[in-house]
This record gives C-alpha cells, structure tokens and sequence, in this order.
C-alpha cells in the first residue's frame, strides 16, 4: 500500500539519509542548509504512478520528433549558434548537427526544460518512489553538484524525474560529463544561454565514442529472399559482406566501410530498412530506445541538409502496448523462447525471441512486436 507522502515517517528517513549522505562525502553543513525545507511531493509520486502510456506506432513518433517545424527550427537555431557549435565540435569531435539533434529532441531547443525542483524532487521518489535505491543515488549526486557550486538549489530546475538542464541530465550524468565550456568557473546546464548545456552534450557523446564524420545509419533496401533472420543489433557484418547478399543503399550512394553494421528494422518489413553503424550505438547510450536513435540520427541528418528517408513508415501500425508487450514476453518464454526478461520493453532479447517465433511460425523473422505476434500466441495457449 502506497505510504502518505506527508507520513511521520519522513523526518526519520531523512535522518538516515542524513548519516548516508556524510558517508558518501557530503558535509554536513551542505546537506543541512539544502535539505531544512524539503518535503515530499506528492505531485511528483502521482508523475511517476501514472507515466502515459507510450503505443505510438514509428510514424506517429517520427512524425512528432522529425517534424517539418522541428527541423526549421533546428536550421534556425543552427545559424544563430553557428559560431559557438563550430568551437564545440572542434573541442569535442561531435558534429554540430549531431549536438542540435540531442538539444532539439530532449527540450525543443531549451523551450520545455522542465519546471520541477530537483532537490525536493529526488528526494521524494528516494523516500517512497518505485526504484528508490536508483534516486538516491541521483539525489546524493545532485547534492555533490551544489556542494562543488555548479549550481543552488533554486536553480536546480528539471523534469519530475530529476533529468536537468537543455540536455536534460541526470545528476549522475551531469557529474561524469557536464563541461564548464564558457570557463565562468561553474557547468551550468540549466541557465537561458546553452553554452555549457551544448558541450556537456557533445562531451557526453564524445565521451561513448562517437566517430566524427561517420554515419550513425543509411537507409538501404533488402533483396528478393533477404533472411530476416539476420536483421536486429549484434547482427555484425561489414559493409562488403551486405552488400555480397544484395543489400544496397536506398539513394544509390555507395556505403564507405564503416566497420560492424547490423541493419534494423523499426516498423518491421513495412518500413525503411537501416544499416546501423557505431555512431547508432553512441545514441543509444543517451536514450537506449530504438525509435529514439533514430529519430536523433534523422533529425541530425535533416540539419545537415539530407533528404528524407526514401520508404518512411507506415500508415496505420498497430503498435502493442506495454501490457500486452508483456503479455508476449511472458507467453514467449513461457514456451522456451526466452525474452530474458518480463517488462514490457522492447529491446535486443525480446526482438530476437520474436525472430525466432516467427521463424517457427514459417512467417518473415523480421522481430517486429505486431499484433499477430500476440494474437498467434493467444491461439497456440489454447489448443
């Protein structure tokens, strides 16, 4: 049963949280002044009880995320930043385009950075949130941020979850990779002027191994026979071995070597087919959603003045919702099919689980979750 948010419980919890913070080097006096105020926010609690539920089929999103005005805009703010992004890729290897993409898709340009403050936020989701362990961690890193004078608790403004800032980063995050790019002695995410927001992102990616000048993905088209089977992430090939199967740039490019690709298939054998390439894993770190990535990769692609991806996305996919997405992991491994795992993501296990169901099923192993996948599973539990 959910506990009161306002429950006498919570100033013996901050005491202990009190001898924990001093454990992990926070001093007293920090912990104290920032922590003399805060109360639980039952607003925050309800924020995380009830997350909308995400069944946005690959177009709808796209359509969101890559959206004719956001691209404009992202153009717009690309010559008005032009001077600074040219000193950050220079400093950090990460093509402007690429540092626009992450800023544009994760606040709208620093429109919505969020409206929450930090501190009583974590607080409350470590007090009596679902994965409280993971926000203390998080809240003890936000304290250290203050601790180090990057930022007050008044500035520390963000989403109901903590994530801070134009690039939205978690405290954690912030500490491993915010820059103090404008040399004002602070890494300040959070303030109107991006300078530091845009670095840390660029250093973030940096950071995961993000190859300048390369790829993150091309779209490209299958052969007659293609085994589907070989689609999905892990499934490595170089270019040279792709392309001797018969796959070929969709836009009659050729593809340089790149290194391992794997070529996925986001809305299934109905949609652009992309050979994904290292800069595609980077992305993910950010946001390990597949649709994300390539959203990101897509926009960056746009702002550097490519064209629009030659299939797109289909109209009128049915997308599974988180619960049913579960229900087809449960039934999978309950059939020995293991997804490695029950909780209604979609990742690189359950993917391949579905290949292989669909394989079994004499049907294109193409891993996408569609509603046949669930339908045929109900049908095979009855028999």
């Amino acid at each position: 049963m959910t506990q009161n948010p306002l429950s006498d419980d919570f100033p013996a919890w901050l005491q202990g949280l009190r001898s924990r913070a001093e454990e992990r080097q926070i001093r007293l006096p920090v912990f104290d002044r920032v922590m003399a105020d805060v109360r639980p926010m039952p607003k925050v609690l309800e924020q995380q009880a009830h997350q909308p539920e995400f069944s946005l089929s690959v177009r709808d999103y796209m359509e969101i995320c890559v959206s004719d005005e956001r691209i404009r805009n992202g153009r717009l703010k690309l010559r008005q930043n032009r001077k600074l992004l040219n000193r950050i890729e220079t400093e950090f290897g990460v093509e402007a385009e690429v540092v626009m993409a992450f800023w544009g898709l994760e606040t709208g340009f620093g429109a919505n950075r969020g409206h929450y403050a930090v501190i009583p936020a974590l607080t409350t989701l470590a007090f009596q949130g679902r994965r409280a362990a993971f926000f203390e961690d998080e809240l003890m890193a936000a304290l250290r941020i203050i601790q180090m004078g990057d930022a007050t608790p008044d500035t520390m403004v963000g989403s109901w979850a903590g994530a801070m800032g134009h690039g939205q980063f978690m405290p954690t995050s912030f500490q491993d990779f915010a820059v103090d790019f404008d040399r004002d002695g602070r890494r300040d995410i959070w303030h109107d002027d991006p300078t530091d927001a845009l670095a840390s992102i660029a250093n973030y990616v940096a950071k995961h191994g993000w190859r300048k000048g390369q790829p993150w993905g091309i779209e490209v088209t299958l052969p007659e026979g293609f085994d589907h089977a070989l689609t999905g992430l892990g499934r490595n090939q170089t270019v040279a071995e792709w392309t001797a199967m018969g796959v070929q740039p969709a836009q009659n490019m050729p593809i340089a070597e790149y290194g391992a690709a794997s070529i996925i298939l986001p809305a299934g054998t109905c949609g652009s087919a992309l050979m994904v390439f290292r800069n595609y894993h980077v992305i993910l770190r950010y946001n390990c959603a597949e649709t994300y990535a390539v959203a990101i990769g897509t926009l960056s692609d746009r702002f550097a003045g490519g064209k629009a991806l030659i299939k797109g996305w289909p109209l009128n996919q049915r997308v599974l919702t988180r619960e049913e997405l579960r229900e087809v992991q449960m039934r999978l491994t309950n059939l020995g099919i293991d997804t490695q795992g029950i909780d209604g993501f979609m990742g690189p296990n359950t993917a391949s689980a579905i290949r292989a169901f669909q394989l079994a099923q004499g049907r294109i192993a193409d891993g996408f979750p569609g509603l046949w996948v669930l339908d045929r599973l109900r049908e095979l539990a009855k028999d």
